[in-house]
């Protein structure tokens, strides 16, 4: 969803996220396979949900198949 870990933390810690539909305020909450993320960001809202993790950090083509877009819409 963003490029850098400090602008993924800066997203929680402003409450743009939230896990199970409960919103998160700590970067360091710990997710798991089948966790529903909602994320705010920019001008739309992403709904997806946890799949897989991977071992090690890969590209933005490596991310996308650890998780399900389940939604998608503008704000």
């Amino acid at each position: 969803m963003v490029k850098a870990r400090t602008s993924a933390a800066e997203l929680v810690e402003r409450g743009h996220v939230r896990i199970n539909g409960v919103r998160e305020t700590s970067p360091g909450h710990a997710i798991k396979i089948g966790d529903v993320l909602t994320i705010a960001l920019d001008r739309t809202v992403r709904v997806m949900k946890v799949i897989a993790f991977a071992e090690r950090r890969g590209d933005a083509d490596a991310a996308r198949v650890l998780y399900e877009e389940l939604q998608q819409r503008q704000s």
